[in-house]
């Protein structure tokens, strides 16, 4: 048995079918069986007592590259995938660890401790790509070659148009090509005792995908700090800044923020684009009764709608997106934002600056003599912004804003705390959205397959009445990617969101006027036909549009 992925009968027959084909077992069940391949090497790993790397979550490092010429690496399929610089140890991935003559020979041509680790060979063949091919790995080790940080801080004092070819600039201007090109929404930039890592968040999930050595890590983030427009030599207390980066067509704002911890800043950025427009909220994920109940929420003259989701749930999205559905010329629209991420022609947008005294509430109050038809607050945070956006709806205002809550009910009581009264809350409030975002499947490599019954049985128990009627009387079939080029052997491509549309009927009127709980809120709006966010999940799982792991990661409770 291969760590719980076959029965026992199971390896008796394996045994015998790779007995019959005069091939070991380990080759058998690599080339033959459906045991996924890299359980197969995991298993062999470790009964060689050799070590295992999974390079599909390994970074680039760039000094380990720099050490192994790509014509040997393509020629004995290595790659090297680690630098130890205490003790001058290269890490190379191999599917053979037991060939000394390979170690023999680069010790001596690198002068290094060779360490060999078994690695699945597809992997290998990708990994060879990318370090010398393609990506991030050739500009940066090539940079690196030419920085020399005895004069670096000699660069640093010169003006920023002088340095604009030094080797610092080259490898920030890659970390940035490669976010763009991998459709990253953040790059974080954190030092370690030992290096530097690069990470991207790319569909919501952070991959490492560079290793640099930390002799650079201050030049690195003074060179940030210097595009950004920050105090170069103010590393005790976190900055904020900003700095646009083009790419051929493609021009995105970045927005900057350190933070000092106890080995060096760490620097993340976010990514904005300013190409590529917004998204329309069919493309979002809203449809059937769900988008019909958020259309007639914002088509009323005036009220409150609110969305709702933690940190990264895509609510600004979706604000965005409903605001550009409803400018027009003739409608007046001011939103106040903390920060503004998106400029939209013909939309007034005010960015908050408590330092200045221009807060949430001051904003709100000097926006109720600007004659606004629609106003977005972005965020509802205290008493008296809730009080300000209850007082701009009931003087005929439609009003947007966010909140956090982790399902659409539970912010009718979330509003009572924050001081509204239940008969105001009762008269404004027109609808409430709450949100996640799912990854996609990658359209390239996606494949059907028939779950076990134990997943048939929870989709059917989940929707309940929901459930296609096609799949009352046939087995149920989902979707999934296999992995390719295109979304980086993850099986991943782009995101949608799910959602839960609170209709606020005259029922539910009645019962936040009693004070009623957001359980007992949410058991009434499910009789009156709301989808629930799980529910909303599945259906676009049985779609082919995400997978069920996706849902139940960002979905359950």
């Amino acid at each position: 048995m291969i760590n719980n992925q076959i029965t026992d009968a199971e390896s008796d027959r394996f045994e015998v079918e790779s007995l019959k084909k005069d091939m070991g077992i380990d080759k058998y069940l690599y080339q033959y069986s459906a045991v996924p391949k890299i359980e197969v090497i995991k298993a062999v790993s470790q009964i060689l007592g050799f070590p295992y790397v999974d390079l599909a979550n390994s970074p680039i490092d760039s000094q380990a590259v720099g050490f192994i010429p790509e014509s040997i690496a393509r020629r004995y399929q290595i790659i090297p995938y680690q630098y130890n610089l205490k003790e001058g140890s290269i890490f190379l991935g191999t599917t053979d660890p037991l060939n000394t003559s390979i170690i023999d020979f680069l010790e001596k041509k690198t002068g290094k401790k060779i360490i060999l680790a078994l690695a699945e060979a597809s992997q290998i063949s990708k990994m060879i790509d990318m370090a010398y091919s393609q990506g991030l790995s050739p500009e940066v080790r090539d940079a690196l070659k030419e920085y020399s940080p005895a004069d670096s801080m000699k660069k640093l004092e010169l003006t920023r148009g002088s340095i604009q070819e030094a080797p610092i600039a080259k490898i920030v201007s890659t970390i940035l090509e490669f976010a763009i090109k991998s459709r990253a929404s953040d790059i974080h930039i954190e030092p370690e005792e030992a290096r530097t890592k690069v990470r991207y968040r790319i569909d919501g999930i952070l991959h490492e995908k560079l290793s640099l050595p930390k002799s650079i890590h201050d030049a690195l983030i003074s060179r940030i700090k210097i595009l950004s427009e920050m105090k170069i030599d103010e590393k005790r207390v976190p900055q904020d800044g900003r700095f646009t980066f083009k790419i051929q067509d493609e021009e995105v704002d970045l927005r900057v923020s350190t933070l000092p911890t106890v080995n060096g800043e760490k620097i993340v950025m976010r990514l904005l684009k300013k190409t590529g427009g917004i998204p329309s909220l069919l493309d979002l994920g809203l449809k059937g009764p769900q988008l019909k109940d958020i259309e007639e929420a914002i088509t009323k003259p005036y009220g409150i709608i609110l969305i709702t989701g933690p940190t990264g749930s895509g609510k600004t999205t979706t604000l965005y997106s409903i605001l550009s559905r409803l400018n027009k010329p003739s409608v007046n629209i001011s939103t106040l934002e903390d920060p503004v991420e998106y400029q939209i022609p013909g939309i007034n947008q005010v960015q908050t600056n408590p330092a200045a005294g221009l807060t949430f509430a001051n904003g709100l109050r000097a926006f109720l003599r600007q004659d606004p038809n629609i106003i977005l607050v972005g965020e509802v945070r205290d008493r008296e912004t809730t009080q300000l956006a209850i007082q701009a709806a009931l003087t005929g205002h439609l009003v947007f804003s966010t909140l956090h809550t982790n399902d659409a009910s539970t912010a009718i009581p979330r509003l009572i705390d924050l001081g509204a009264e239940n008969f105001l809350i009762a008269s404004v409030l027109a609808a409430v959205v709450a949100q996640r975002i799912c990854r996609q499947i990658c359209p390239d490599c996606k494949t059907f397959y028939e779950p076990i019954t134990k997943v048939q049985d929870n989709v059917k128990l989940v929707l309940g009445p929901l459930l296609p009627k096609i799949y009352q009387s046939k087995p149920i079939k989902l979707a999934r990617g296999t992995g390719c080029n295109r979304c980086n052997q993850t099986g991943y491509l782009g995101r949608i969101a799910i959602f839960e549309v609170l209709k606020i009927t005259s029922t539910i009127n009645r019962m936040v006027i009693q004070s009623s709980s957001g359980k007992e809120i949410e058991e009434q709006a499910r009789k009156e036909g709301l989808i629930m966010m799980k529910q909303d999940g599945y259906l676009k799982v049985l779609d082919g549009v995400t997978t069920i792991e996706e849902v139940l990661r960002v979905a359950e409770t």
